[in-house]
């Protein structure tokens, strides 16, 4: 049974990785360790199995391992969001339906995929999910699996267990738009890690990315400046943050995250094929870039990688 209401699913959301060992299965005791940092460090809430999760290289029944593992070590502590997105409406229906039993306080999913859906394909595919389970859900706009447009996104947040919208891109005056029309009940989630400064200050209810596994405790403190309207020391944080991401993205991701946690002195594990696994000899010209970054600001934040 979900602890949270969706208005209180919000603050920093890690779209939390999965953690494979060397022969490609989901590692349950890394995981564990995994959000235990991530609570330690200022995680508000989880969101699983997403595409930073990789969960499209994975069985339902691998996906539904990281959800009832993650949500056993939580136990309560904080919301925990789980993606049901496949390819198929039956599959994440099946998805849908075990999240609801293991305890999960709301469910996402991408818009179909791959092949080219009609507008009316897609909303009823987010009806029909919706309704497979009591759990309040949030449509994910990206567009990895295709931007939806307004007229859309409007039709969607209209369904009675829509509840939410996860915005993964980067017209904010759009996002904000639709926080106004919607109002305060209905969450909005800024999903691009590089702008998480500007998504808050745009309406956004909390941040939804993929380098909030590494640093959640340095996208705290850019909340916190949003908090105190510290317009100055927002931006300085974030450009902080968006030059280490930028470094990282030269290469491949979300691989590069498990060497980048290593450096904060985790043992991570490992990504999954076809997803390239670095050797750390491999990356000196990332340390060196995350170097100079530290240099150039003289930033304390990043006293937190041991390269």
């Amino acid at each position: 049974m979900s602890r949270f209401e969706m208005n209180q699913i919000k603050g920093v959301i890690p779209a939390m990785m999965t953690f494979f060992d060397k022969e490609e299965n989901v590692d349950t005791e890394c995981t564990r360790r995994m959000v235990e940092f991530m609570l330690e460090h200022g995680a508000d809430g989880f969101y699983l199995t997403g595409s930073t999760g990789e969960c499209f290289t994975m069985t339902m029944e691998e996906r539904n391992l990281v959800v009832d593992t993650v949500i056993d070590q939580v136990k309560g502590r904080v919301p925990v969001v789980v993606h049901v997105g496949d390819i198929g409406t039956k599959k994440s229906i099946e998805l849908a339906e075990h999240a609801y039993r293991a305890g999960a306080d709301a469910i996402s999913s991408v818009p179909p995929f791959y092949w080219k859906f009609r507008a009316g394909d897609i909303y009823n595919y987010y009806r029909d999910i919706s309704e497979s389970t009591p759990l309040p859900m949030v449509v994910y706009n990206i567009q990895l699996a295709g931007l939806m447009d307004m007229d859309l996104l409007l039709q969607l947040a209209g369904l009675p267990n829509v509840h939410g919208l996860k915005y993964t891109a980067r017209s904010h005056d759009e996002m904000g738009f639709i926080k106004e029309t919607l109002g305060p009940d209905f969450m909005i989630y800024s999903g691009c890690d590089e702008m998480a400064f500007s998504g808050m200050c745009s309406g956004a209810d909390g941040i939804i990315g993929s380098f909030y596994n590494l640093f959640p405790d340095l996208y705290k403190q850019i909340l916190k400046k949003v908090e105190e309207s510290d317009i100055k020391g927002g931006m300085r944080l974030q450009r902080i943050a968006d030059e280490v991401i930028f470094a990282a993205l030269k290469y491949d991701f979300p691989s590069v995250l498990h060497n980048l946690m290593n450096w904060r002195g985790l043992e991570s594990g490992y990504s999954r094929r076809p997803f390239y696994n670095y050797q750390d000899s491999e990356l000196e010209g990332l340390k060196e870039d995350i170097r100079r970054i530290k240099d150039r600001y003289q930033a304390e934040e990043l006293n937190m990688f041991r390269l």
